[in-house]
């Protein structure tokens, strides 16, 4: 790709743990029906932890508190060639608010086990879901604080 046409899409995830299960989404993309973390793009005038916790409101319907940064992950999309770079954090979500609508897209919101995400590869939206879960299971935490935020 061009350099000079080589711009990333910047998006943020949630990986979230409760008694052995994770949150995940399940959500209509391209016709299909695929399953991911909650997720989503950065928006102009937010820190990538409040396009976290506003990514799982969302697509949730949870509140969202980040821990910690879980991972920085590159990957690509074909046909397009889109590149994606996924700042995943990991923390504890409430109970979803039945009340709150979820995004356009999203059907309904899973809690999988380890073994079932894994299983479930073939659905998911990306790689990138079970390598998030994966590297949380590893242990892999980063402190927020890695992460500055100017203005």
């Amino acid at each position: 790709m061009p350099r000079d046409v080589w711009k990333p899409n910047v998006t943020v995830a949630a990986v979230i743990e409760r008694a052995g299960r994770f949150l995940l989404i399940e959500e209509e993309a391209q016709g299909e029906l695929v399953l991911n973390q909650p997720a989503g793009h950065w928006e102009p005038g937010e820190s990538l932890v409040e396009a976290s916790v506003r990514e799982v409101l969302e697509e949730s319907a949870c509140d969202f508190v980040p821990a910690a940064l879980v991972g920085i992950y590159r990957a690509w999309a074909a046909p397009e060639e889109v590149i994606y770079l996924r700042f995943a954090f990991c923390g504890d979500s409430g109970e979803q608010d039945a009340s709150r609508a979820l995004d356009e897209g999203i059907v309904r919101t899973l809690w999988l086990t380890p073994d079932e995400i894994r299983a479930s590869a073939k659905r998911h939206r990306s790689p990138l879901v079970l390598r998030c879960v994966e590297d949380y299971l590893a242990g892999r935490r980063y402190p927020l604080d890695i992460l500055t935020h100017l203005g």
